[in-house]
């Protein structure tokens, strides 16, 4: 199969125009190593949370399934999201992606107080509302999440106009990252951090990223003008 091309992304419903590199775009070798690291991130997020719900909500087979499926559909829904914003080539993508990660950042901060007072005052509910609560408490970290993918696309398509090495690349270092988050999350950060410290390791992995962002998205503005 060829490589895709922008054309074929344009016709996906993306407006991609290409951007000419300049001296003040980020290299290839940076946006690698940040999608790493929000990969990363993501998966230590996702340990924790699922280990602090089940706690809560039990861990037979019904919990499970549906505290996965919350994370997944929150997931599809964000990549969705992130295309959508991606499509006006007027957007500052980096800056976007900046913000994105700054959100997640303040979201992981306080998300493990968060679903310990919400199960606290929700021991007795049903499968169905233990599922829609499930889903409510990962609900804005799993879209955000999910929009980044499409974001960081859409900004390499811009400045390669290669639609297929862009989503290949940015799958094979998240993947990675993912799996390095999912390792260290069982063979080392939970077991020195715990659940409440764990969680303030991917909220400054977050931070670091997003802060990062914004300063390389305004030196690269300001270099192009």
């Amino acid at each position: 199969m060829r490589p895709g091309t922008v054309a074929d992304f344009q016709r996906s419903g993306y407006d991609c125009a290409p951007m000419t590199p300049s001296r003040g775009s980020p290299n290839l070798v940076l946006v690698s190593l940040v999608f790493w690291a929000s990969g990363f991130a993501s998966l230590l997020y996702q340990v924790i949370w699922q280990r602090k719900l089940f706690t809560i909500y039990g861990t037979n087979i019904e919990a499970i399934t549906v505290v996965v499926t919350a994370f997944m559909l929150g997931l599809g829904v964000g990549s969705l999201l992130g295309g959508a914003l991606s499509r006006d080539p007027r957007r500052n993508i980096l800056a976007i992606f900046g913000l994105v990660e700054l959100g997640i950042a303040a979201y992981g901060a306080v998300s493990v107080p968060l679903i310990e007072w919400v199960g606290q005052r929700t021991l007795q509910v049903s499968l169905v509302g233990a599922g829609l609560l499930a889903f409510g408490l990962v609900l804005v970290p799993t879209l955000l999440m999910g929009s980044t993918l499409p974001l960081l696309v859409a900004h390499l398509v811009r400045r390669t106009s290669d639609v297929g090495r862009s989503v290949g690349l940015l799958y094979f270092v998240n993947t990675l990252g993912a799996a390095a988050g999912a390792y260290a999350a069982v063979a080392f950060v939970l077991g020195r951090f715990g659940l409440a410290g764990s969680v303030w390791v991917a909220a400054g992995v977050n931070a670091l990223i997003g802060l990062l962002m914004l300063v390389e998205a305004r030196r690269s503005r300001e270099a192009t003008r």
